[in-house]
């Protein structure tokens, strides 16, 4: 790597670390709001809730990582060409070729990036993150024990404690369950603790009533009880499953044949493989489509604004391709042999114009000031004719 190398290489990683990491902090912000009710109504600190949130950011940047870099690249060549420096360096006799060479190294690196948090670090962070949140919500002694308050552990499952007198003794207790759409029981009673044996963990009440109203009876049942459990295994730790995001990358491309999410959702499955293999060469072609239309020096006033706006359109219908490819591959597998073509061939096809052709210069197919003049004479036409 000589000078010119390093010179381009600092100022475009500079520049993609800066921009990775603001969009990274934006869109964290706006994903952990999604975990506010660790603290309102789980009772956790703000520490253990930022060290929790934290672990969805490799996930982000395994999105946001080849968007950052193509952000970088342009601002890049556009710096290059605002300073004058692209002239210069075609002028000493360096080839569009040999200019590529640290946008590649760019291209690869952050593409090792994306392998790595795909394959490795995005899946064993989500497993940490479920084991996390299933453990603050398994806590029931720190959570449902709380006097005064309701709290739901689940969806369409709440609990509220009157008095707690021990760690696992309680006075007061409603438990209202309406999970299941058919059924809505409510619990009652005076008294309550937990009994945690091999059959798991269980909310034992005494002296209470069961309410239960079913949607195709009118009036509801009543039942007095002097001992009545509840079952809490489902809530512990040592029930988490993990979905697909929390599967390494091996564990997608060589399942166990009997499992379950394999059997139940084999589309999704293939997808998600398809998805995170296919990941990592998206950087590639972002960066030869970029530097195609960008590495050609021009002045401020010839075209510069068209190159970047070509570029983009091309990247943004070359990602939205692949992601309609990704959902629409869960019913037709047919389409993922669609995607890997397009994107290989556009990373070739974007190579050979830079080798071949030195780039393509669309500010030279079409006459920006000519276009303008054509605009601006249409609208002083169209203001001439409008009534007064």
């Amino acid at each position: 790597m000589d000078s010119l190398d390093k010179y381009i290489f600092k100022t475009s990683f500079q520049s993609f670390l800066v921009i990775l990491v603001s969009l990274t902090g934006v869109i964290w912000v706006t994903q952990i709001l999604r975990q506010v009710d660790l603290i309102t109504s789980q009772g956790q600190t703000v520490l253990v809730f930022l060290s929790i949130t934290s672990l969805i950011i490799p996930g982000l940047m395994l999105i946001l990582a080849p968007i950052a870099m193509l952000i970088a690249v342009l601002n890049t060549l556009v710096k290059l060409n605002n300073d004058s420096e692209l002239v210069v360096i075609s002028a000493a006799g360096v080839s569009p070729g040999r200019l590529f060479r640290p946008f590649m190294m760019l291209a690869a690196l952050v593409a090792a990036l994306v392998l790595f948090i795909g394959a490795f670090l995005s899946p064993r962070l989500q497993r940490e993150l479920v084991r996390q949140v299933s453990r603050v919500r398994a806590d029931l002694v720190g959570n449902i024990v709380r006097p005064g308050t309701f709290t739901s552990i689940d969806d369409g499952l709440t609990f509220h404690v009157r008095e707690k007198r021990s760690d696992s003794q309680f006075a007061g207790i409603l438990i209202d369950d309406f999970r299941n759409k058919d059924a809505r029981i409510t619990v009652i009673a005076e008294k309550g603790y937990i009994v945690q044996d091999g059959r798991g963990s269980f909310l034992v009440m005494t002296n209470g009533w069961v309410h239960r109203r079913l949607s195709k009876d009118r009036d509801p049942t009543f039942v007095q009880f002097d001992r009545y459990p509840f079952d809490l295994s489902p809530y512990a730790i040592a029930h988490i499953k993990f979905g697909l995001r929390e599967r390494y990358l091996w564990e997608l491309a060589f399942p166990n044949p009997k499992d379950p999410l394999l059997l139940s959702e084999p589309g999704q499955f293939r997808a998600e493989l398809h998805d995170r293999l296919i990941a990592p060469l998206y950087p590639f072609a972002f960066v030869a489509i970029a530097f195609t239309f960008l590495c050609i020096p021009r002045t401020t006033r010839q075209g510069g604004v068209l190159a970047v706006t070509v570029v983009c359109l091309s990247v943004f219908g070359l990602r939205l391709f692949g992601f309609a490819g990704t959902a629409i591959g869960q019913s037709w597998p047919a389409v993922f042999f669609l995607v890997y073509p397009l994107v290989i061939l556009t990373t070739v096809a974007g190579l050979f114009a830079i080798y071949r052709h030195g780039g393509i210069d669309v500010s030279g197919s079409i006459d920006v000031t000519k276009l303008q003049g054509r605009l601006l004479g249409a609208l002083g036409r169209r203001a001439r004719l409008a009534p007064r």
